[in-house]
């Protein structure tokens, strides 16, 4: 995660966020929440470090006191220009300093705290070295859909990120993919993901003929021929939040059993977005999608799970996956993106982050899910 999110957002936002955070721990039996640099941080406070390093920076969420942020010296001053400071008591340590002391205070000596997954080990042992009776627990396993539930300006983001990346798919239609490598393709995807407006590019996936029965190939050295199923699938963050789409191109024109799996992923994908609705778990959304795969003598070969949330990072909870009972909740954002991949022959992946309404779904994305043919 890379910079600090939009000035829209307001100290009293991120006031109410770890305002939020903090009633949540507690819901989960928690004594209160330590969050390292990383998406947790920006989120609740704003502020990315301007680099990551040994030294210790930590968020300490607390119901006893107000907010404090654990910051060297040196950082400071980025740390109180970040928009969530005035929501904040920055305590600031020198280099020489024991900061684990200093951050001990701060804490129950026998209490259980929930940790965001960037924090280091090094500084997690040291801590737990002062406070040998303390115990703690991932934030994902037990706050995962702290961030889940998206207001309206976050929305409003998701909604823009979505269209820079269904722009850059307009413009990607329109290039040579024959003769090229997966590799200068991919590297068009993420130069128009920037001309539109990314600051982080988290992936551009250009997987061709039988690269693409890879989920997660990527780009490589491959040169795209003609006759080749081409999965494209790419996405980063705009102004903090993320974009996330798949569509599969043909090279020239398809086979007969190409144009049939691709119109079977199609329906499968809109079974899933059809599925959408307030109250629904999210392994119903997995299993309507799979249904449709499955039904058609394709289920094997749809290997992953139907979808991922999105926000602050391209993928984090909820998850639509089999066994995810988490019911869905109006401005949960996630991934509807079905596939078929045959072996050593070609894959179909296609996908939408879609956002949850008060009656049904909404999606992010907007470009044509039909087959398109490029040269």
């Amino acid at each position: 995660m890379t910079g600090r999110t939009p000035a829209r957002f307001t100290a009293d936002d991120y006031r109410a966020r770890m305002e939020r955070a903090v009633r949540a721990a507690g819901d989960a039996g928690l004594a209160g929440l330590l969050v390292a640099p990383g998406a947790d941080l920006v989120w609740l406070t704003g502020y990315a470090p301007p680099a990551v390093t040994e030294r210790l920076t930590l968020l300490v969420l607390t119901p006893d006191r107000d907010p404090v942020l654990v910051v060297p010296a040196l950082e400071a001053p980025d740390a109180a220009a970040a928009v969530g400071a005035p929501a904040l008591t920055l305590r600031d340590w020198t280099d020489g300093k024991d900061p684990y002391a200093a951050t001990s205070a701060l804490l129950d000596t026998g209490g259980r705290y929930g940790v965001s997954d960037e924090a280091w080990a090094l500084h997690l042992l040291r801590l737990q070295k002062v406070l040998p009776d303390s115990s703690y627990a991932s934030l994902t396993e037990a706050l995962p859909m702290l961030r889940a539930v998206k207001d309206a300006a976050e929305l409003e983001l998701m909604a823009a990120a979505g269209a820079a990346a269904d722009a850059t798919y307009e413009e990607i239609r329109a290039v040579s993919f024959a003769g090229r490598r997966e590799s200068e393709v991919g590297a068009d995807l993420a130069g128009l993901l920037r001309r539109f407006g990314h600051s982080q590019v988290d992936f551009t996936i250009v997987a061709s003929g039988p690269n693409g029965a890879n989920p997660h190939h990527e780009v490589g050295d491959r040169v795209i021929e003609h006759g080749d199923m081409v999965v494209l699938d790419f996405g980063g963050l705009k102004d903090g939040y993320g974009s996330d789409t798949s569509r599969t191109v043909h090279v020239g024109e398809p086979t007969d059993e190409e144009r049939r799996v691709h119109d079977l992923v199609r329906e499968a994908q809109e079974a899933g977005f059809r599925a959408v609705r307030p109250g629904v778990a999210c392994q119903e959304v997995d299993r309507a999608a799979r249904a449709v795969i499955a039904d058609a003598g394709y289920g094997e070969y749809f290997i992953h799970r139907t979808g991922h949330g999105i926000g602050v990072t391209t993928h984090e909870p909820p998850y639509m996956i089999e066994g995810e009972e988490q019911p869905l909740v109006p401005g949960m954002c996630f991934s509807v993106e079905p596939g078929v991949y045959l072996p050593g022959r070609f894959g179909v992946r296609i996908e939408d982050i879609v956002t949850v309404t008060e009656d049904g779904g909404r999606r992010l994305n907007d470009t044509t899910r039909e087959m398109v043919i490029v040269d």
